[in-house]
């Protein structure tokens, strides 16, 4: 699939800003990409990389001090019911929220971001329904997403139709939350109110400067970045997929408002921007905040970071600006 003409505009852009680092953005040809789908590591290994990845960022008992309360629920998946945490803020609920948890499509879970809803739920002001999609390599592309796409379906379905709906997420649960946005569109369903998206992996087979530039020594590399790929998909052909890779969308209009966060030293910065980029000639709302000093994944850290501290707030005020706007009642 060719990219679109606001794609290949923005390359030019992009290359005119990397000529000082010395890489150009380019499209990675599929005989340069790792073995898709490459072999699964070992069951212990992977068992101890869930186990790791699955600790909370900071105590759940205090984390969920902040909101009214939560709860696990079940939700309808793509293959069966799905475990969900329920997050309630205090007052009144503005508006529900889907949240997609980050971690590669391989890793990472409800406790590992339980203190990233809390946060979210509490400054939003929004009912946060936090998935536990499937993750790969037992289940590959586009299964999770499937999950997804059912749990979003079950929201509309269950809230009042005043109320406003939106899609959240971070790194691999940003790119699921974008192609959410755009399925959405597609299908002519209930208009999503917005999509808050937290460094998000958009990009697929698209290489723009800061992959290059911050390909090694950031904690997420690029060589990790294919290790991910090989791991998710079933073939190298999905690459090219918009429903993986949302930046190589036909258009971007009629999607929802959306706030773009992205870190200085990440290698997915890039596509973070031209993704807004692309909504914004789209006429979209769009708001890019950029966090120069951190590295990919600074939300799991904010019991360290100010700055992701700060990015929860903002993006949680972001969501509560747009609520007001929907004009959206209480659950």
């Amino acid at each position: 699939m060719r990219p679109t003409l606001t794609l290949r505009i923005f390359l030019s852009w992009l290359a005119w800003q990397s000529r000082r680092r010395g890489v150009t953005p380019r499209m990675i040809a599929l005989d340069e990409i790792p073995p898709i789908p490459a072999a699964p590591p070992a069951a212990p290994i992977l068992k101890q990389i869930r186990r790791v990845t699955g600790r909370p960022s900071f105590p759940v008992a205090l984390s969920s001090l902040r909101i009214r309360r939560w709860r696990e629920i079940r939700v309808p998946g793509a293959d069966g019911f799905r475990t969900a945490r329920l997050y309630r803020p205090r007052g009144k609920v503005r508006g529900v929220v889907l949240f997609l948890h980050g971690g590669g499509f391989v890793h990472c879970d409800l406790v590992s971001h339980h203190g990233i809803c809390c946060r979210l739920a509490a400054a939003s002001g929004a009912m946060v329904v936090s998935l536990d999609y499937r993750l790969a390599p037992e289940h590959r592309f586009p299964a999770g997403l499937e999950d997804a796409k059912a749990a979003l379906d079950w929201i509309f379905r269950t809230v009042d139709e005043d109320v406003p709906v939106a899609v959240a997420g971070d790194s691999a649960g940003g790119n699921m939350s974008a192609a959410l946005t755009q399925w959405v569109r597609e299908k002519g369903l209930r208009p999503l109110s917005a999509q808050l998206l937290y460094y998000p992996a958009l990009s697929g087979p698209f290489v723009p400067p800061s992959r290059q530039a911050y390909a090694e020594g950031y904690m997420l590399s690029a060589e990790l970045l294919y290790w991910y790929c090989g791991q998710t998909l079933r073939s190298p052909e999905q690459l090219f997929d918009p429903a993986f890779s949302p930046l190589l969308a036909e258009d971007f209009q009629d999607l929802p408002p959306a706030m773009i966060v992205t870190a200085g030293f990440d290698p997915l910065r890039g596509e973070g921007e031209l993704y807004a980029r692309c909504l914004d000639e789209a006429g979209v709302p769009v708001r890019l905040k950029n966090f120069p000093r951190m590295i990919h994944g600074f939300l799991n850290g904010y019991a360290l970071f100010r700055d992701g501290r700060q990015a929860l707030r903002e993006g949680g005020m972001f969501l509560r600006e747009v609520f007001a706007q929907k004009n959206g009642g209480a659950c």
